[in-house]
């Protein structure tokens, strides 16, 4: 198989939850860039409209569909418009993330526990059962779930948000194991710090800054653009062996 067509993604659908912005959007341009049709999610419906907008007058295929992760009723409205329309989904990015608290581990309250585990455990659980039962009607897809380094070192203040995060990679291989005799593959982008708005308390304060560049060996934050290269592998043929993989694109932050 020539490289060009290992990543080619014509004739697929798929849905890029948390798209409308950072990290999510940087990959749904980039697959819509490879050929796949792009169902853009997220909160607020204008938001998703004009990612969807500018990616169609670039030429390529994309949709807006508003959709709280955090919502159950939400997320099966999805995937069942995605079916109605779509006749099903190939590709699946659980990208949406809530951190609504930085503090003392401590002092979590039950109303941010429980915001924080339904967006990045609940919806990706649920989104992926969702997507995983129209991939086996199609013959197979592929699932990426876009966790952090804070699985694997929970961040200051950041209690919650790191175990939720490491639930995302415990989801990633069960769903693995469990898909894979549906030809449905299910892997993890594991991203370091990162400058979106999302990560902006972090990245635009110096004292933060200061204590997190001696753990970037390459020398800088990431951007979203440096997400696009792992996520598209991992969601195309050219990983057609790789399920239950986390790939770390941190620029060295876990090394240290």
């Amino acid at each position: 198989m020539l490289i060009d067509s290992m990543f080619d993604l014509a004739g697929k659908v798929a849905l890029v939850n948390g798209g409308s912005r950072g990290i999510g959007e940087a990959i749904a341009r980039t697959l819509s860039a490879y050929g796949a049709h792009v169902v853009i999610a997220s909160r607020k419906a204008d938001a998703c409209e004009q990612v969807a907008h500018s990616i169609r007058e670039s030429g390529g295929q994309a949709s807006a569909r508003p959709c709280h992760l955090g919502d159950l009723t939400q997320i099966e409205a999805t995937f069942a418009e995605i079916e109605a329309t779509h006749g099903g989904l190939d590709i699946l990015v659980n990208n949406a993330a809530a951190n609504p608290y930085q503090g003392p581990i401590v002092d979590t309250s039950p109303a941010v526990f429980a915001k924080t585990v339904d967006v990045n455990v609940r919806g990706f659980f649920y989104s992926s059962v969702c997507a995983a039962r129209q991939m086996a009607r199609r013959g197979g897809g592929s699932i990426l779930n876009v966790a952090s380094v804070n699985a694997f070192a929970p961040g200051d203040q950041q209690g919650i948000y790191s175990i939720t995060k490491a639930a995302v990679i415990s989801m990633t291989l069960a769903f693995a194991r469990e898909c894979a005799a549906d030809n449905i593959r299910v892997n993890a982008l594991v991203p370091g710090p990162t400058d979106t708005r999302f990560a902006a308390p972090l990245i635009h304060d110096p004292a933060s800054m200061a204590s997190l560049m001696p753990r970037l060996p390459l020398g800088r934050v990431g951007q979203p653009s440096d997400m696009v290269g792992a996520a598209l592998y991992l969601v195309s043929d050219a990983a057609s062996f790789t399920t239950g993989a986390s790939l770390t694109v941190d620029g060295g932050f876990l090394l240290s």
